[in-house]
């Protein structure tokens, strides 16, 4: 056996160093270096025991490679499936970030007993009793998933042989080991090591792997950066425990795009599908109250209708305050100061609180014309008629600029029943024959005069 050496690692970053010291250099943390035992031993990870021939991979010229888009594996679920870019992708390798209680185990439980593929469901944090007690209240009838409680990764390649799943769901990263790494499950050697080993089996069997990673209390995920770099696929599952609702993003994807975006219902049966996310991201209200508007949003290739609230109130301390939730705080200064500059009104000495309702985050310029909306509704106490919708750019010399996809957001607000939107006068909309009426209108006094005369 060769000679087992220490080495020292950052443990939020990953950095390594050759003795201990108080700061990371690479990430400005403190009292976070600590010594792991690595050993220097020729690795063997995956190596299936049939005859595996010791093939050259020779270049080739672009022309010669085989361009054909490669099958996906679906899921049997529309939210995951849109936010993979159209299902599985063979040979990958996805990681599923979130904060704890949040749902992960749930969904991809869920997914495995769903998927008309053979399934291992790995687990190293609970066990086959836990596991059946929640397969249970989710859909006890299915006959394709295995269930798997191990850390270590031999083991777990062992029973691969023996089952030969067609896809591998790991829950979590953070607790498997290798015996070639001799420093404790969840410690960054280990996790790059159990990743790497896990990227080599994927890649070399074609069968997908499904990674289920720990965050900290920064709102990343557990273990070095590397990780992130090694997986084909970074998903984060974000929600607040005390609402139902959860939102699954991509951060990362080799596959497809990561502007798409999944929403789930967390009930006693599992998750549910939100096909229609705009009904739930609109508050329904019996009487018309100002400050709210409903702005056109796109997420990926989904257009959305979401409420913007706003209040607007006397500062009572002298110096007034500026709060968004789920909208950039340094663009709503800039709409403020658009507001009193071009249009006249003196918000200066007035507290502007802004929230997006349904707990999620925006960052399409296409919500400026909403937001305008709802901060002179708030201002003025008039209520802005709840059918109408709103989807523009606001410029700094007040113009309204046009949005892309335009024609989308329209249909999108006459499925849902809206009576009017408003979009920018340079916008060209290709429509003809809607039931919606389109208002065209090109600068801020326009939405002012429309709105309240």
């Amino acid at each position: 056996m060769s000679k087992i050496k220490t080495s020292f690692f950052c443990q939020n970053c990953g950095t390594s160093y050759a003795k201990w010291q108080g700061q990371c250099n690479a990430c400005k943390e403190w009292n976070t270096i600590a010594e792991e035992i690595i050993q220097k031993e020729e690795k063997k990870s995956w190596n299936p025991t049939q005859t595996e021939s010791k093939r050259t991979v020779k270049p080739l010229k672009i022309h010669e490679i085989d361009s054909t888009e490669e099958v996906r594996m679906d899921t049997r679920d529309g939210e995951l499936n849109r936010v993979l870019g159209g299902g599985i992708v063979p040979g990958s390798l996805i990681l599923l970030g979130g904060e704890p209680g949040i749902g992960k185990s749930t969904l991809l439980l869920q997914i495995s007993l769903k998927l008309p593929y053979r399934t291992l469901y790995v687990s190293g944090e609970e066990s086959q009793k836990q596991i059946k007690m929640r397969a249970d209240r989710i859909n006890p009838l299915s006959d394709n998933c295995y269930i798997l409680t191990e850390t270590k990764t031999q083991n777990i390649f062992k029973q691969i042989e023996a089952i030969e799943p067609e896809i591998v769901i790991i829950d979590s990263i953070q607790t498997l080991h290798t015996d070639y790494i001799e420093s404790s499950p969840g410690s960054i050697s280990q996790i790059r090591e159990t990743t790497a080993e896990l990227i080599k089996f994927a890649k070399e069997t074609n069968i997908p792997v499904i990674l289920i990673g720990h965050i900290t209390k920064d709102g990343t995920i557990a273990g070095p950066k590397i990780l992130e770099h090694m997986v084909d696929t970074v998903l984060q599952f974000e929600g607040d425990r005390n609402h139902i609702y959860r939102i699954l993003r991509s951060l990362k994807n080799r596959f497809g795009s990561t502007a798409e975006l999944g929403i789930y219902e967390m009930l006693g049966s599992g998750l549910r599908e939100v096909s229609n996310p705009s009904e739930i991201l609109i508050s329904h209200k019996e009487e018309q109250l100002s400050g709210t508007a409903i702005a056109s949003t796109l997420e990926g290739m989904r257009p959305l209708m979401i409420e913007i609230q706003a209040l607007v109130s006397t500062a009572v301390y002298g110096t007034p305050q500026r709060s968004t939730t789920g909208y950039n705080a340094k663009r709503l200064n800039m709409i403020l100061a658009v507001l009193e500059k071009r249009a006249g009104f003196r918000l200066g000495a007035k507290d502007v609180f802004l929230n997006v309702t349904g707990g999620i985050s925006v960052d399409d310029p296409a919500i400026d014309l909403a937001v305008v909306a709802a901060i002179l509704s708030s201002n003025e106490d008039i209520p802005v008629d709840k059918d109408f919708c709103f989807a523009g750019e606001v410029g700094l010399s007040g113009e309204i600029r046009p949005v892309n996809r335009v024609d989308q957001r329209i249909q999108e607000a006459e499925k849902l029943g809206f009576s009017a939107i408003f979009v920018s006068k340079y916008n060209k909309v290709s429509l003809k024959k809607t039931v919606i009426k389109v208002r065209l209108v090109s600068k801020i006094e326009d939405i002012v005069e429309e709105l309240f005369g």
